[in-house]
């Protein structure tokens, strides 16, 4: 089973309308969505969310004619929905969840039949639908195909190279001058003793191992309460990584300084 992005566009009857995005999940095995809105056909959407559609006696006569539908998933399988709004004259099946947006998981094979589209979606943004554009809404599905070469993952390459290079260069800086100021032996000695005192020691390796176990598994089990305290820390960090960094910085401007 595959299960794939696309987009649900709605379009309003203002002038001009309103149109407004969102994303839906569906199987490309059995349907194929065109690749963008120019081949798209638009339908006029049926808001059927009071009903699950696990029986076609759900639905008053020529209500689905020529429609998209919206309807909320129930016990019955996509599959029996589909069948039900084709056989009702409906033109595109949308399922409402208010869950997460799970794959399509029912078989190709039982699809043959089936030649309208169905998608996923979420509830909630079937509601901002209505509040936004109204009830008279036209909706298409489309599914643009993802790029070959994705940019942002060349500005993520070149921030992160940046950092490294700049905390490298950043710390030989720092580490030139410090050898530079100790003149006398006796510092210097000092200085290595101060080094070897931060060594990292087999306890406190074995009890840095234990710490992030121990962490690893209350993640685990306690992952719901746990991860705002990850969060609150990195927090924490990066906002004294900052401090460090700026504070370097703001003491080589030679403005505000007493002399």
């Amino acid at each position: 089973v595959t299960a794939d992005e696309g987009i649900l566009h709605a379009s309003g009857n203002g002038v001009p309308p309103v149109t407004k995005d969102y994303c839906i999940i569906y199987n490309s095995n059995w349907i194929s969505l065109p690749k963008s809105l120019d081949n798209a056909t638009f339908w006029s959407l049926e808001n059927l969310t009071s009903m699950v559609l696990c029986n076609s006696s759900e639905v008053p006569p020529g209500l689905m004619k020529d429609k998209a539908v919206v309807v909320m998933r129930g016990n019955c399988t996509f599959l029996e929905k589909a069948r039900i709004a084709q056989s009702l004259g409906a033109k595109m099946l949308l399922i409402a969840s208010k869950l997460s947006l799970s794959p399509l998981s029912d078989n190709k094979t039982d699809f043959e039949d089936v030649t309208l589209p169905v998608a996923l979606i979420r509830y909630n943004d079937i509601v901002d639908m209505q509040l936004t554009l109204g009830n008279e809404v036209n909706v298409t599905l489309y599914s643009p195909p993802l790029p070959e070469f994705d940019c942002s993952m060349v500005v993520i390459f070149l921030i992160a190279v940046f950092t490294v290079a700049l905390g490298g260069y950043w710390s030989g800086v720092a580490e030139l001058e410090n050898l530079k100021a100790i003149a006398s032996p006796g510092e210097r000695e000092t200085r290595r003793k101060k080094e070897e005192n931060v060594t990292f020691t087999p306890v406190t390796v074995i009890l840095f191992v234990v710490i992030c176990c121990v962490m690893l598994v209350l993640l685990y089990f306690f992952y719901k309460w746990l991860v705002y305290v990850i969060i609150s820390v990195f927090c924490l960090a990066s906002a004294m990584s900052l401090y460090n960094c700026l504070a370097a910085l703001i003491g080589e401007i030679p403005f505000g300084q007493c002399r």
